[in-house]
């Protein structure tokens, strides 16, 4: 009986658990940016599952140009930092004062989103694109089988949210961010330069955005839609974690995936989505500020 509970872990619900945790933290880096952008400037950014994609096209063509993988880590995110500036100063700013602000941005952003989708056919094409994987083998753990690139997945995972949350919360930049979040008018008067901390937020929110898509591009195909199959995901993780936390993104992006990836054992996976958004409806009657605080609260 012990011996047959032991195999049903080892060899089905482990397997299913490991599944849950790499799509957990590509969730996560998903979000994270994402969280980031609503928890400071309160915007509702819809374009940023088009930012994710193009993160994974530039790195598609970077490495058929003999880029290396590891070099794109470092490249693709440094060059996502000026696009989403310049997004930022050019278009949310134009719009962020309105008194329809929410409403604004939201309908804003999804036309960019949109347009974005159509440039990426137009270059790229229709069809899906798949990158080989930079690491290949699998290691063994306990008699179980890991794809290495999975691993490192997990462990990179880990240390781009560890790294984010001491930028965010053990660095003076942090502080200026998260005083702009709390209160941008006292903030200004003491001499934070809110503008500038916007839309710098805002672009390393679209360069985590953009280093999701080159790490998640060799597990899934890169292809002009793709923004949308994390995007309601990430925004679940968003408001079940607590618009604007990062520690509760991470918290809900864990779990979340983990009822997903478990749910799936046991019913059929197109009923997964609809528990996982239950779950989103319930914490918005319970609890509609999430598990944790705003950014600025934190």
């Amino acid at each position: 009986m012990m011996a047959g509970a032991f195999d049903y872990f080892q060899f089905v619900l482990a397997p299913q658990i490991v599944i849950g945790l790499v799509l957990g933290v590509a969730v996560i880096l998903v979000a994270l940016g994402l969280t980031i952008i609503f928890g400071l400037l309160d915007v509702i950014n819809m374009s940023h599952g088009e930012f994710y994609a193009l993160g994974a096209f530039i790195s598609v063509s970077l490495a058929a140009l003999g880029v290396p993988f590891w070099l794109l880590l470092v490249l693709v995110p440094a060059l996502m930092l000026p696009i989403g500036y310049a997004v930022e100063r050019l278009l949310i700013q134009r719009v962020f004062h309105s008194p329809d602000r929410h409403v604004t941005t939201l309908l804003l952003t999804f036309g960019l989103a949109l347009v974005l989708e159509d440039v990426f056919r137009l270059i790229w094409g229709p069809n899906p694109l798949r990158p080989e994987t930079p690491i290949r083998g699998a290691i063994e753990v306990a008699g179980l089988f890991l794809p290495l690139y999975r691993v490192f997945m997990i462990g990179i995972g880990a240390l781009i949210i560890i790294g984010t949350a001491l930028i965010v919360y053990r660095t003076r930049i942090g502080a200026m961010v998260r005083a702009a979040a709390f209160d941008r008018n006292m903030a200004a008067s003491l001499g934070v330069p809110v503008q500038l901390v916007y839309a710098g937020a805002f672009a390393f929110g679209v360069s985590l955005a953009g280093l999701a898509g080159v790490l998640l591009a060799p597990l899934y195909s890169v292809f002009p839609t793709m923004g949308r199959d994390f995007i309601l995901m990430a925004f679940t993780v968003v408001i079940v974690g607590g618009m604007g936390s990062i520690a509760g993104a991470v918290v809900a992006g864990l779990f979340l995936t983990q009822v997903q990836a478990i749910a799936s054992l046991y019913i059929s996976p197109v009923w997964t989505d609809p528990i996982v958004f239950g779950i989103m409806v319930i914490m918005l009657m319970v609890r509609p500020q999430g598990l944790f605080g705003r950014l600025g609260h934190a």
